[in-house]
């Protein structure tokens, strides 16, 4: 069983950087295709970025493509989200999620891909 604890958000003016970290605990994380999704009250859950197992393999949302950067440490069983001239858009539960089952060496961007979440983590920015 993966765990995902998030950290990281809070609040920061537009044009600001956060950087989100993703930290997991379990056995199948060295072979889990990762995610970041965010949701705002009202809204579905949309997909931010995803990375491969190996991270080799990233792809974003046109929202953020440019803006944020997805990337992970496997010897400290971490995920990033690098996330730099945010907008008041961008305000958000940022989630972190994992694909435990067989990932290969694709990046998957469905909210149904994948099968472990973390609680989430607030960021708001202000315009």
């Amino acid at each position: 069983q993966v765990q995902l604890v998030e950290s990281g958000g809070g609040l920061v003016q537009a044009g600001g950087s956060l950087r989100l970290s993703c930290t997991t605990s379990g056995r199948a994380y060295p072979s889990s295709a990762m995610a970041w999704f965010r949701q705002t009250p009202g809204k579905d859950r949309e997909f931010v970025a995803a990375l491969s197992s190996s991270g080799a393999a990233t792809y974003y949302a046109d929202s953020v493509k440019g803006r944020f950067t997805i990337s992970r440490d496997n010897a400290k069983n971490t995920v990033h989200l690098q996330m730099d001239s945010l907008k008041p858009e961008d305000t958000s539960v940022y989630y972190c999620a994992a694909r435990t089952r067989y990932s290969g060496t694709y990046y998957y961007s469905k909210e149904g891909d994948y099968n472990a979440w973390g609680q989430g983590t607030q960021v708001t920015v202000s315009g």
